[in-house]
């Protein structure tokens, strides 16, 4: 796009295009509206997700459909402690026949990747998607290898107390923009879901309903959501308590607060708006910071929880 080109406001067709890949991931993961609201907004805000909870509530099923339902290339890749790095990023493969080396992609190179069960995978094979998550490319033997854009790493994970399970480092968890629990679904939902999924798989019957190059132009439409000054200082402000607070050992960082206001833009044009309003940062706060933060030992001792270290900063801290 050149200099003098501007991106049209939000427009009807965002709209509708933002109901049908709800609907479409709301018809597989049923009794869950927030979560797939959540799970669309860090998609229309370029980040990337980590869907944490114990096995079989629909980690992997919300994985998959946000993945469907846009009509771009997906990879999935079942991380095991086995797994090695060159098996996510590719590797250099020589020729006799040419006498040089030929890189083989790895499933890294899509336009969403399904990191299933990251953390049962050992640091060093964790460590091979840091570049690919924040520089957008893969660099092996030297040579640097852009990814197709849009790019989003969708991963779940099981809780860290799970067997075999590797805790993600902090630089890994700073990059996923945002993370989710599932929890266990409604009752009534539960009793929906059984009486159907015995005789059919929704997410087989889950077609795309959004074109990439739709998918490109509504990214390009978020960019252009308005964010004031004053809104930019009421997140510093946020960002900055998080780190003061005397119960946080480790605050929010600098990119964490960029992806903030990324995800609260996103949210507003979910919301047909053009402007972030301080309920948009409000409503986004949970699942951006909650993974990030890290609670002193004797605030963790004393029963302290991190959503509820969150819950307070937002509530105590003003817009000025």
């Amino acid at each position: 796009m050149s200099a003098n080109q501007t991106v049209p406001s939000l427009d009807s067709a965002f709209q509708s295009n933002c109901q049908r890949i709800f609907d479409a991931v709301q018809s597989v993961i049923t009794g869950k509206p927030e979560a797939v609201t959540s799970a669309l907004t860090v998609l229309l805000a370029q980040g990337h997700l980590l869907i944490e909870d114990v096995p079989g509530v629909g980690k992997t099923m919300l994985a998959k459909s946000m993945a469907r339902s846009v009509n771009g290339s997906v990879h999935r890749i079942q991380f095991t402690p086995d797994l090695l790095p060159s098996d996510v990023t590719g590797v250099s493969v020589y020729s006799p026949q040419t006498h040089e080396f030929t890189f083989h992609p790895g499933p890294i190179f899509a336009n969403i990747v399904i990191a299933d069960e990251i953390n049962r995978a050992n640091a060093k094979t964790q460590s091979a998607l840091l570049e690919c998550m924040e520089e957008q490319q893969v660099t092996v033997d030297s040579i640097t290898h852009r990814l197709e854009q849009p790019f989003m790493v969708v991963a779940t994970q099981n809780p860290v107390d799970s067997e075999g399970t590797f805790a993600l480092p902090e630089a890994q968890r700073d990059r996923f923009m945002a993370r989710l629990s599932l929890g266990y679904p409604q009752r009534d939902a539960e009793i929906s879901m059984l009486a159907g999924r015995h005789q059919f798989d929704p997410l087989e019957a889950l077609r795309a309903v959004v074109e990439l190059a739709e998918l490109r132009h509504m990214i390009e439409q978020v960019k252009t959501v308005i964010v004031t000054e004053r809104l930019g200082s009421y997140v510093v402000d946020l960002g900055r308590a998080t780190r003061e607070h005397p119960q946080v050992a480790l605050g929010a960082s600098p990119r964490a607060l960029i992806q903030w206001v990324r995800a609260a833009k996103a949210r507003a044009a979910i919301q047909g708006r053009d402007h972030v309003l301080p309920e948009d940062v409000r409503s986004v706060a949970q699942m951006v910071l909650n993974h990030r933060l890290i609670l002193t030992r004797r605030a963790v001792a004393d029963g302290m929880d991190t959503s509820a270290v969150i819950q307070e900063l937002v509530a105590s801290t003003p817009v000025n």
